[in-house]
């Protein structure tokens, strides 16, 4: 009895979800009649029904071996906008415009979305295409803007030459607005390499302190580029160099800042050439949170001794207690247990720290190696901000 219950619970479930999909196409197709957000509630209430039915249906059977279900099927209901139907079918440039106007007019996101899919389809490798985007977006505020350039990141025409050069030009634009000369280094972000010229051209607008946020998107353009790159090929080095640059000589905190971590987001292994300049910013940068990146970029190196001299080095000289904290734990992730004995040198010239010496020393005992275990099984001890990127 049990089994025919549940089997009349499920079969009425799934008549019911075939009758109300029946009733959601009348509904959809009497729109003048009804607004479509009355529609998709009506559909959501219904739909919970449908599933209280199917859960007390497998309640009621729980005494014997339950039937296998068939999942539920939850069908996306897509938007519907006048005139869509005809916009699709006979699309150009020039009706994406309009298009795109009148929807940033009424504040419909959903079909802003769309239209942005829309069209990357419509660019596709098409340069020309791609260009006369381009010379709208440098007109355009946003939304429009951001529409525009989200699009060109996704279609294949965004690697054409034409294209790359013509999203440098706007960028380093310094008649144009931030806003603009920032998003076109953010569609630069989609490209597989850059060429070391290129790579020049970012890292000036990322040194010039009038760039504003542009300087700092054109950094991030060279990380994620740099990471695109080594993922593929294994090449990091040309980017990490002009990276490297930023991080010792921009002008603006938070451009240094985001040059030395950018390689986070790959984890390349720094060669011994990096480790000088890396001791150097982790000794004398004026701000606190770019000493302490610098730490963190020097404990991934193929030459784990020199980064613990650097950090021999630093630790006496550094006031402040993070740094210091950055360098201590930095050092670990740097050496492993062969860190220990620069630990106990640093825990007897700074007692603050003994007690993290005693923590590390106990769980290398216990035979725990990988580092991010060890730092699992770490207390935290001292008030710091740990930065992006950091393992915590």
């Amino acid at each position: 009895m049990q089994r025919t219950s549940t089997k009349v619970a499920v079969l009425f479930g799934a008549l019911l979800l075939i009758v109300l999909g029946a009733a959601l196409l009348s509904r959809r197709s009497d729109l003048a009649g009804e607004g479509s957000s009355d529609s998709t509630a009506s559909a959501e209430g219904s739909t919970g029904k449908a599933r209280g039915t199917t859960g007390s249906s497998n309640a009621a059977g729980s005494a014997q071996p339950e039937e296998a279900t068939p999942k539920e099927d939850v069908l996306p209901m897509p938007g519907c906008w006048e005139g869509i139907a005809a916009f699709d079918k006979d699309t150009s440039l020039d009706k994406f415009r309009q298009a795109l106007s009148a929807a940033v007019g009424a504040g419909d996101r959903e079909l802003a979305q769309y239209l942005q899919e829309r069209l990357t389809e419509l660019v596709g490798g098409d340069a020309s295409r791609a260009l006369q985007v381009l010379e709208w977006a440098e007109k355009s505020g946003q939304p429009e803007l951001g529409v525009y350039m989200e699009a060109l990141k996704d279609a294949a025409a965004v690697h054409d030459p034409k294209v790359v050069e013509r999203l440098l030009k706007m960028g380093e634009d310094k008649g144009a607005q931030i806003v603009n000369r920032a998003a076109a280094f953010d569609t630069l972000e989609s490209q597989k390499r850059l060429s070391a010229a290129n790579m020049q051209r970012l890292k000036a607008v990322a040194m010039d302190l009038s760039s504003d946020s542009a300087g700092w998107v054109a950094t991030r353009t060279l990380g994620r580029v740099m990471k695109e790159d080594y993922e593929r090929t294994g090449n990091f080095a040309p980017y990490w160099k002009e990276l490297m640059d930023i991080g010792e000589k921009s002008e603006d905190m938070a451009v240094r800042l985001l040059a030395l971590e950018m390689p986070s987001y790959s984890n390349p292994i720094i060669g011994e050439d990096s480790i000088e300049r890396l001791s150097a910013i982790m000794r004398n940068d004026k701000e606190r949170d770019v000493r302490e990146m610098a730490a963190f970029r020097l404990a991934v190196t193929e030459t784990p001794e020199k980064a613990l001299e650097a950090y021999r080095t630093a630790f006496p000289a550094e006031q402040d207690e993070c740094v210091r904290w950055a360098i201590f734990r930095f050092a670990v992730r740097a050496g492993g247990a062969q860190a220990l004995p620069l630990l106990a040198q640093m825990a007897a010239q700074d007692p603050r720290f003994l007690q993290d010496y005693q923590d590390f020393q106990k769980l290398y005992a216990e035979g725990t190696v990988d580092f991010a275990r060890i730092w699992l099984g770490k207390e935290e001890r001292h008030q710091c901000l740990v930065e992006e990127g950091a393992p915590h």
